[in-house]
């Protein structure tokens, strides 16, 4: 698909979807819900991660997750205490539990401080209009610091044969929203 073509496709998806009668009853709203670029990144990242099975669900455990983070996503990754962390230990979502919780507020964390944010992974990395590398590569860059082996399973690679649905979703919404 042509530059052009892409643009022409994107941008009609954005009039389909891009409206509060679809927002209202979609995980999306949980970003929409800021107005900082890193609380929105941080909440649309953690959003798209659990989002699967029922929408009414996902919603409910993402705004959980917000509460959790103090409606101040960014501020909670980059300045949580070892305390603060253990305050996230009621949630669970499907198979996303406590830990892996824990862990992504971690890794959040190590990308903003060692790696300038989410955006700034996804740019450096994309080519030709693919997000396959940018992906894989923000997977690497996220589990560089110690961390469970099961929380693996929440970050998908497309170079490892998956469609990274859910993270294309995040970065066609955000980052090509301008």
């Amino acid at each position: 698909m042509k530059k052009q073509e892409l643009k022409e496709f994107l941008d009609a998806k954005v009039a389909e979807y891009n409206h509060p009668r679809f927002i209202e009853s979609d995980p999306i709203q949980i970003p929409h819900q800021f107005s900082i670029k890193k609380d929105i990144e941080i909440a649309g990242f953690l959003t798209a991660t659990i989002s699967w099975g029922n929408r009414k669900s996902i919603i409910t455990n993402a705004n959980k997750m917000m509460v959790l983070l103090d409606h101040s996503p960014f501020d909670f990754v980059k300045n949580h205490t070892t305390d603060d962390l253990e305050k996230l230990r009621p949630f669970v979502h499907r198979t996303f539990n406590e830990d892996d919780f824990i862990q992504f507020i971690k890794s959040l964390n190590h990308i903003y401080k060692n790696h300038c944010g989410l955006e700034a992974v996804f740019s450096k990395h994309s080519e030709n209009f693919s997000t396959q590398n940018a992906i894989h590569q923000f997977k690497k860059d996220f589990f560089e610091i110690e961390h469970l082996p099961r929380t693996q399973k929440h970050v998908s690679d497309p170079l490892k044969n998956s469609a990274a649905k859910r993270i294309n979703m995040l970065i066609s919404s955000i980052y090509t929203a301008d």
